[in-house]
């Protein structure tokens, strides 16, 4: 077993972007990490990502394969910084080789919420009047949106959550939808109106999560992040990672998922949308575990069986071209 003073002989670099709630994420994991080896030193390099870049175009027109980490990736196979935070929902189901995820934290909250114009007079999103305008820059929760209410308008939002803020309180939106987590991490949560029930928004695969990013042969770092690790949270995203993954979906297709471990059971509840939330594929499972990865690839086929193929065959064969990732 390495021993803790070898594993501090050296400065350890955390790879992270920049933005607010991803500085706040690597500062949680950092002061965690010192919390727990006192004499560990760990510098924080900020690293910008295709999806810090382009802030004018929707996320389903810029490609979701490591849209938020392939920088970041690049900078650890290449020994530039050591380990790397993400948000679980952005980091791709398949890991460059030489890649692994060291640590998995607890999950906090996994809901969405809805956040109301404060100019507006509207309590909840029940209480948003017929034809109403919700912004959000998701597919899956414009596809779920629309299921459960038809009649409103979805606009597009990008932007980091002081942003969405401002252009919310700017407008004659009703209200936008966040998750939670991320909104509770920044301090927002006076500003949430309603934390939204699974019935009506199943989150994304690994929302609330937060994820250590490593080099599969770096057993000292490996070593070091596993004191953040829960296992319980890492069983339950195991089980939505391998639905995505079967599917081959992503930002550019409204999947929605929720797993997580009842009476010693896993469950997991998961759902396939059109666009316009017309036609919803909704499957459960439960089982070991254990068995997580298994439970998440037998789901996905049953849902395809059911009628989610060819809701994602159309979504491909109707998608807008994907911008280059030069841009």
């Amino acid at each position: 077993m390495t021993t803790r003073s070898a594993m501090t002989t050296r400065e350890l670099v955390l790879g992270t972007r920049g933005s607010q709630l991803a500085l706040w994420q690597t500062g949680h994991v950092r002061s965690r990490l010192i919390a727990s080896i006192p004499d560990l030193a760990v510098r924080v390099e900020v690293i910008k990502t295709l999806g810090d870049k382009i802030l004018d175009s929707p996320l389903s027109r810029i490609g979701d394969k490591g849209l938020f980490t392939k920088e970041i990736e690049h900078a650890l196979l290449e020994r530039r910084i050591d380990f790397a935070v993400h948000s679980l929902k952005d980091l791709p189901t398949n890991l460059p080789e030489g890649l692994a995820i060291g640590a998995v934290s607890e999950r906090e909250e996994v809901r969405d919420v809805f956040i109301a114009n404060p100019g507006r007079a509207v309590e909840s999103l029940a209480n948003v009047p017929p034809g109403g305008t919700i912004a959000t820059g998701s597919l899956r929760r414009k596809s779920q949106l629309l299921a459960h209410r038809p009649d409103l308008k979805i606009v597009d939002i990008r932007g980091n959550l002081n942003t969405r803020m401002s252009k919310l309180d700017a407008s004659d939106w009703d209200g936008m939808v966040l998750a939670f987590a991320g909104v509770k991490r920044l301090g927002w949560e006076q500003r949430v109106t309603e934390i939204l029930p699974l019935d009506v928004m199943l989150p994304a695969v690994g929302q609330g999560a937060l994820a250590v990013e490593i080099r599969s042969d770096d057993d000292d770092t490996r070593t070091i992040v596993h004191t953040l690790h829960h296992a319980a949270t890492e069983q339950a995203v195991l089980s939505e990672r391998a639905f995505l993954r079967y599917l081959e979906g992503g930002c550019q297709v409204p999947i929605g998922t929720h797993a997580r471990i009842e009476r010693g059971e896993l469950r997991l509840d998961a759902l396939v949308g059109s666009l316009d939330g017309r036609r919803t594929v909704r499957g459960s499972i439960s089982g070991p575990p254990e068995q997580a990865d298994q439970l998440g690839t037998l789901l996905a086929r049953q849902l395809l069986d059911k009628g989610a193929r060819e809701i994602l065959d159309e979504i491909r064969r109707n998608a807008p071209p994907v911008l280059p990732s030069d841009t």
